[in-house]
């Protein structure tokens, strides 16, 4: 069988892409702690990502549809995202590290649903599914979680994460190369032309019910880290929990494709919330950090299918040539808003009521989703 060039390079991006945010998100806080800030300036400072993405991702999905182009944008906010990261690496003072976390995010949260778009198009052309690409970046990132720890202590520990993370964004840019647009066939998108997305209620709905089963899942992101500290984890065992996680996506993006067209897409999301709802239960009343890690296998019922899903439905919602948008909107709400929301409402009932309660708040919102995704599935049914 002939290897499609497209698909392997979009693969290996994805991979590379993922791959590098397995040196960011687990390590990047044990850096900045290493430069001497405070835990409240590192709080500070890592809800920076979420913050600007509010407002990057949109708007690089707006150019990106205005000029009916993925690649040339990409390559832009990946060279600029990475001037962000010399910047970060090579300087010290509070207000250069929060500039160039500044600079970093707002270049490179938005690339993500772009590739995300250029996938959903390539892999639609050839009959195949998103998901048999996006596994790649479940690998990627699993399989860099799984080695960093032993590759950072042969190499001098976390100080050393500049470098590595600098080496593994030399291939992204080299298969961006062997990369091709694929062109909408629309009309060419303007300003007023996008306030078609805004008028769509049916979205902006399905854009609530997102943040509202996203905010729980951004606030264990943030923070079962420290959670799992408190109950007697090492900083190996965090980094365990997040590789046993991105590698139970790995089935799940391989073969969901195979199922999904069974059943409408919020039906599967209301099961999807209830299961949120059962884990969340499930990690309010265990202590035992071990249990904790091996539960996070259940990412492969939430996440995995939650963000599958979500990614073809505004497929379906929008038109064509307001995709990179639509999937730029859709990261906002999942990675800014409700990374905001979750990680701050978890911070504060953290410290008020311990770790446990964190959950028990995450169990309400989830229980709450699947009501509004079912409700909405059996209200569309009903007037059909």
């Amino acid at each position: 069988m002939k290897l499609d060039k497209q698909i392997v390079s979009l693969s290996g991006v994805n991979f590379f892409y993922y791959a590098s945010s397995a040196i960011l998100l687990p390590y990047l806080p044990l850096y900045l702690q290493t430069k001497g800030y405070t835990a409240a300036e590192i709080g500070l400072l890592m809800m920076i990502g979420p913050f600007i993405s509010i407002f990057a991702q949109p708007f690089w999905g707006y150019v990106s549809d205005r000029f009916n182009s993925v690649k040339n944008i990409v390559f832009l906010l990946w060279v600029l995202s990475l001037l962000g990261s010399f910047g970060l690496f090579l300087t010290n003072g509070f207000g250069l590290t929060l500039g160039f976390i500044l600079l970093l995010y707002f270049f490179l949260l938005p690339s993500i649903p772009l590739i995300d778009n250029l996938v959903v198009k390539s892999t639609a052309v050839r009959g195949m599914s998103y998901g048999s690409v996006r596994v790649w970046g479940s690998i990627g990132f699993s399989g860099v979680a799984l080695i960093s720890g032993l590759l950072l202590d042969q190499l001098g520990g976390v100080a050393r994460i500049p470098y590595f993370y600098w080496v593994l964004w030399i291939f992204p840019f080299l298969l961006l190369a062997f990369i091709k647009d694929e062109k909408s066939s629309g009309q060419r998108i303007t300003l007023s032309a996008i306030s078609i997305i805004f008028k769509s209620k049916s979205f902006l709905w399905f854009m609530l019910m997102i943040l509202i089963i996203s905010i729980p899942h951004r606030m264990n992101d943030a923070l079962l880290g420290l959670y799992l500290n408190k109950l007697g984890a090492t900083d190996a065992m965090v980094s365990w929990a997040w590789a046993i996680a991105a590698c139970s996506e790995i089935p799940v993006f391989v073969l969901i494709n195979r199922y999904i067209h069974r059943y409408h897409e919020l039906t599967i999301l209301g099961i999807v919330a209830i299961i949120y709802t059962i884990r969340w239960i499930l990690y309010s009343v265990i202590t035992d950090p071990w249990v904790l890690i091996g539960l996070q296998v259940t990412q492969m019922l939430t996440f995995a299918v939650l963000w599958i899903v979500a990614v073809q439905y505004v497929v379906r919602l929008l038109p064509e040539q307001f995709g990179s948008t639509g999937q730029s909107i859709l990261a906002m709400v999942f990675m800014g808003l409700a990374g905001i929301i979750g990680g701050s409402i978890g911070g504060w009932l953290s410290e008020q009521w311990g770790g446990a309660s964190m959950y028990v708040f995450a169990t309400a919102m989830s229980a709450i989703a699947a009501v509004m995704f079912l409700g909405t599935q059996a209200v569309m049914r009903g007037r059909s």
